[in-house]
């Protein structure tokens, strides 16, 4: 198994956050592509939220949640318990614990970029998917989002990030290499879009100021920068208070657009 090193981590902040996507909002590419009764793999699940989400959608399919973490995981099948076509695994995205060919749709999203080699993990994902099945990748890219008003913390903290993802040796501008990566993994027939997230209201705007403000001083972030030397604590709490003084602008704009691939096998 490969070393790979989650820039983001577990923490709640993170966990919180990731909770509370759903299909509608970060999946709608796939969403005209499923029928119910298909089979689902849905990889770096999470905490199962848009994975719950599939198996309304595909019952009675057989939907599998699969994520490296066992507490995410564990957490997952607590919140997910009654949902009888639902099932939380730990696995790993380039040995998965499936037979060939033996789903119908495999997803990914927000997985490929924190990954040290996407084309072995795409091969991967092609394997246990069946003649007539598609996978389905959605992945952000960090240098194409954009904020305002300008705040000199948000730059100092994109700055940190890539150079922090970069360390891990993952690529944080994912979501323009989606397609480079899938045409190396020897995959042709696919659909590439892009769809964006939005915070400008008032409510999505703080959410996301203090998600990301806490995730600065709380998470693996925080940890990883510090232990590499990328910044100090000095250096996180001015970026947290930039993110917070952004979030009570009136005028505050943050958009992150993703790159997406219905990749049909």
């Amino acid at each position: 198994m490969r070393n790979e090193v989650y820039s983001h981590g577990h923490h709640p902040s993170v966990t919180s956050a990731h909770a509370t996507r759903r299909a509608a909002d970060s999946a709608a590419y796939l969403l005209e592509h499923l029928k119910s009764g298909m089979d689902l793999l849905d990889v770096g699940c999470g905490p199962g939220s848009i994975t719950a989400d599939f198996a309304e959608l595909l019952d009675p399919g057989q939907v599998i949640g699969m994520d490296r973490s066992p507490d995410v995981v564990a957490l997952a099948q607590q919140t997910y318990a009654d949902v009888e076509n639902l099932s939380f695994r730990t696995g790993n995205v380039y040995d998965l614990d499936l037979e060939d060919e033996s789903v119908d749709v495999v997803h990914a999203h927000q997985v490929l970029q924190h990954l040290t080699d996407p084309v072995a993990a795409l091969r991967e994902m092609r394997r246990v998917t069946r003649p007539g099945g598609i996978i389905a990748v959605r992945d952000g890219d960090f240098h194409a989002m954009t904020w305002y008003p300008p705040t000199p913390e948000l730059d100092e903290w994109m700055e940190t990030y890539q150079q922090l993802a970069r360390s891990n040796h993952a690529e944080p501008d994912a979501g323009r290499h989606l397609l480079a990566w899938a045409h190396e993994a020897g995959l042709t027939d696919i659909e590439p879009s892009s769809s964006n997230w939005l915070y400008a209201t008032e409510d999505r705007r703080r959410w996301h100021a203090e998600a990301w403000a806490e995730r600065v001083l709380t998470s693996a972030f925080a940890e990883q920068t510090l232990e590499r030397g990328l910044a100090d604590q000095a250096a996180l709490e001015r970026m947290a208070a930039g993110w917070r003084r952004w979030g009570e602008s009136p005028d505050g704009w943050f958009l992150i657009p993703s790159g997406e691939l219905i990749i049909h096998v």
